[in-house]
């Protein structure tokens, strides 16, 4: 069962691992007859990360822009989703059960994989296991973060969209780089930003508007 949020959004559950996951569905303005999917993952959920967190938002109303259908799960034990955290071994695993859901539900091809973060972090993970139509990332968590966690982060397609804060202070931009040198991987730096991107989301909003979809556009 879904529940209407406004027009353009909506809320249900899907069945996971280990019970519901809570997702939010955005809709782009406009008929589409083969909608591209965005598939959106929140920062850490133990430190407040959810599908509500700024970030994420400004991810989907982006992707919305570019034509997709935004799908924004809560992680396990999240708001209205069952579970409990797990280090995002089983949060990707939830995260492909949502685009299973995806594809029976809108007939999405491949997805544009997000996330922000501890999420970007677990798309990384959801990427080896499907092909993704692009992917983009800010703030990826990789290798010793604050709080003394630890992150062994995979490799991306070359053409992931990466996305930095200069004064990072959760994910030093030092480890970002260690992780995306080895990978001949671009990275955008975004001056003065930290890791909440205050007062920068709309520059992250215009990196994504002018990044080049014309090879692997959202809709598929």
């Amino acid at each position: 069962m879904s529940i209407p949020i406004s027009d353009r959004s909506e809320e249900f559950f899907v069945p996971g691992p280990v019970g519901r996951i809570e997702v939010v569905a955005d809709f782009p303005q406009g008929p589409g007859a083969a909608p591209g999917i965005a598939l959106v993952a929140h920062p850490h959920p133990l430190f407040g990360g959810s599908f509500d967190n700024k970030v994420v938002q400004t991810l989907a109303k982006a992707m919305l822009e570019l034509g997709c259908i935004c799908l924004r799960p809560n992680f396990r034990g999240v708001g209205a989703s069952e579970g409990a955290h797990d280090e995002g071994l089983g949060e990707a695993d939830d995260l492909l059960q949502v685009l299973e859901y995806a594809r029976t539900r809108f007939g999405a091809g491949d997805p544009v994989l997000c996330g922000y973060s501890f999420g970007a972090f677990v798309q990384t993970r959801v990427a080896q296991r499907v092909k993704p139509r692009r992917m983009l990332l800010v703030g990826v968590a990789h290798g010793r973060v604050a709080g003394g966690r630890d992150y062994a982060t995979p490799a991306v397609p070359p053409d992931t969209i990466v996305i930095h804060g200069e004064l990072d202070e959760t994910v030093p931009l030092a480890n970002v780089l260690g992780w995306a040198r080895p990978q001949d991987l671009p990275v955008t730096v975004i001056p003065g930003a930290d890791h909440f991107f205050h007062r920068r989301l709309h520059v992250i909003r215009s990196i994504i508007s002018a990044s080049d979809w014309s090879q692997r556009p959202p809709r598929g």
